[in-house]
């Protein structure tokens, strides 16, 4: 057949077909980033643009009338994936694609594919037009974040000593790690779904934290925090936790990466290192504040023994003496009193009260302390009483280390000021200064045991911390609060205390009963037992300048020889001495006829209620703790005398 016989029988169709590819050729042509050709019904390559053949390699001439099941990979190949790709085209009109396809050398390129069906106006198909873009460093990018962060997840979801764990943006755990599963003891099934809530103590959720801490890491970006948190066991440990808000690359909020680390160890040999430096600096500060008193204690007594001190000079050595010896017993009481109230062994023996008498005892008795000093005060009590139910000993204790505590911080010269008022159901103590004050950071710690304000030089301040922690806690055995003011240094102080008022009726103090003159000759007599020999001389002497007959002895053994010679009516008898103690004495002496009546003071360094309770078993009928107050002393003294009765001739 001729070539003008051929084109004379061309179709309609046929030409039309022909004008169409000749357009689409010189639209496409110069395409680069796109690889675009016709195939045909049954898949073979009828054109090739620019972009064809920087893509796959092949010039138009290598690749024309061609399959284009050449560019797929064998296993494509092995599947038909060519043949599925033209079917559903057809089927369809379309179909879409990405994946691995072959260039002239070989190499494998990522690639995303659209082919098209191409239809005549009857419907019938003509072919398909197919557009290739090669992908392949799009999906490396993508292979290796992919594996960036499949390696990080790895990473993460086999941390152990790490908590670390997502949130969604209310809170809600979508991820956990076996860091998290071991601090935390919740597995992923457990938790992932809960809110994170669940992990903060009772008062923290009171209190709004967990909500809080997602709004500041919201706004700020991170939060960090230390605190406790809990287990699920219910256990607690100290974690130390940074809350960091996550962003999609869009800007929108995605939710929180939460990471936990376990600080309880941590934070226990913290604890033990302060808790060792607190121990030497109070040891310090203790030998200190023991050392202040002992140096007048030691100028009294000599000055006492000069020949040429006068009465009156003696007299004021004797007063210098006294307060520092009552100064030494304080400081030891509230150490001991401390160490009872922490481990909850510390009694009230309450009673109604008013306070504004207590208020009054106290300043009383710290008025030569405020004179020594040059320090005025202002006492207003109210114009009604304040009753209330408590150990009076213990509140007038509470007053007097409120009261030393502003003397100690305010200068020379300054003002103190004490008030008291009623306020509804509660009465109220006031004890402000004007002295050196408090500083912001001291002032949430300033009733922790052993804090204190700075110590100078050039001021004798300070004491050994225990003050102000001892008025807290007899505070609360009280039920009551007690909270501390300051505008900050040089502004002075404010103690504010808080008690419940009772409706109870104060009832007056019964007027002492008058001691008789101290010379007058005594009938009680008195033997002292103590292996402390100047504690029993001392003691021994005080009673014999009262006019009692008294006799010492200083061990166990020797106070039974003396008391068969002497048979006194009174024994003072020191607990703690060696070979036999003071209870072994006591059983003896019950057991002879000559001391069987005899009335037995214990003198002990232990004050405890059970110390207490096993001298009274053992028959004795006073417990004194050492040192004893010489007031204590004379009062049983002149008590035992005047029970008369109980006191038979030798």
């Amino acid at each position: 057949m001729s070539r003008s016989g051929s084109e004379a029988e061309a179709s309609p169709d046929t030409l039309r077909l022909g004008e169409s590819e000749e357009h689409f050729r010189q639209l496409v042509d110069g395409v680069e980033d796109y690889a675009i050709y016709l195939i045909d019904p049954r898949g073979r390559i009828l054109s090739w643009n620019k972009g064809a053949e920087k893509i796959k390699q092949y010039s138009s001439a290598e690749v024309i009338g061609k399959s284009f099941s050449i560019f797929y990979p064998p296993e494509a190949l092995a599947k038909k994936w060519p043949e599925h790709e033209l079917e559903v085209a057809a089927a369809e009109g379309r179909f879409e694609d990405e994946g691995w396809r072959i260039r002239k050398d070989g190499s494998r390129i990522w690639t995303n594919v659209v082919i098209t069906a191409r239809r005549a106006e009857d419907g019938s198909l003509l072919g398909f037009l197919k557009i290739t873009r090669d992908l392949t460093e799009r999906r490396e990018a993508e292979e290796r974040l992919r594996q960036s962060e499949e390696r990080f997840r790895l990473l993460v979801e086999q941390v152990r000593d790490y908590a670390i764990f997502m949130l969604d943006p209310s809170g809600v755990i979508v991820s956990w790690n076996a860091g998290a599963e071991r601090i935390k003891g919740y597995s992923a099934k457990e938790i992932i779904g809960r809110h994170f809530s669940i992990f903060y103590a009772e008062d923290d959720l009171a209190d709004g934290k967990p909500a809080r801490e997602l709004r500041e890491a919201l706004r700020n970006g991170a939060i960090e925090d230390e605190g406790w948190r809990l287990r699920k066991d219910g256990s607690r440990f100290w974690g130390n936790v940074v809350i960091t808000a996550l962003y999609n690359r869009d800007g929108s909020h995605r939710g929180f990466a939460k990471v936990t680390r376990d600080m309880t160890e941590r934070r226990r040999i913290q604890e033990l290192q302060d808790a060792d430096r607190q121990k030497n600096e109070f040891l310090s500060l203790l030998a200190h504040e023991l050392r202040n008193p002992l140096a007048p204690i030691r100028t009294a007594l000599h000055v006492m023994g000069q020949p040429h001190a006068g009465a009156a000079g003696a007299a004021r050595a004797q007063t210098i003496a006294e307060r520092q010896v009552e100064h030494m017993s304080r400081l030891l009481d509230d150490l001991l009193d401390v160490s009872r109230a922490s481990q909850g062994r510390m009694e009230l023996r309450r009673e109604a009260l008013d306070l504004r008498a207590a208020v009054t005892r106290t300043v009383d008795a710290v008025r030569p302390m405020l004179t020594a000093k040059s320090q005025s005060i202002t006492v207003d009590l109210g114009p009604n009483p304040l009753p209330v139910f408590a150990d009076p000993t213990r509140i007038e204790q509470i007053v007097m280390n409120l009261l030393s505590n502003a003397m100690k911080y305010t200068n020379d010269g300054g003002h103190i000021g004490v008030a008291t008022r009623a306020d509804g159901d509660e009465v109220e103590l006031v004890v402000h200064d004007d002295g050196v004050g408090i500083r912001s950071d001291l002032l949430p710690r300033i009733f922790d045991l052993f804090v204190q304000g700075e110590r100078r030089v050039d001021r004798a301040v300070g004491g050994v911390g225990v003050g102000l922690t001892l008025v807290k806690r007899l505070v609360q055995l009280h039920g009551g609060t007690v909270e501390a003011r300051s505008e900050g240094p040089g502004r002075g102080s404010v103690f504010v205390l808080r008690l419940p008022a009772s409706e109870s009726a104060v009832l007056p103090l019964e007027p002492a009963p008058a001691r008789p003159s101290a010379r007058a000759a005594r009938s009680l007599r008195v033997l002292v037992v103590d292996d402390n020999v100047d504690a029993a001389d001392s003691l021994m002497m005080m009673a014999d300048i009262l006019g009692f007959p008294a006799r010492v002895a200083y061990d166990g053994a020797a106070a039974l020889r003396v008391a068969a010679e002497f048979r006194p009516h009174l024994v003072f008898l020191d607990i703690g001495m060696p070979e036999m103690d003071g209870y072994e004495v006591a059983r003896r002496l019950r057991e002879t006829p000559e001391a069987r009546d005899t009335f037995l003071v214990a003198l002990t360094g232990w004050g405890e209620s059970s110390d207490r309770k096993r001298s009274e078993d053992a028959g004795f009928g006073e417990h004194l703790v050492k040192p004893a107050n010489p007031a204590e002393l004379e009062r049983i003294l002149f008590e035992r005398e005047h029970a008369g009765s109980r006191v038979s001739p030798a």
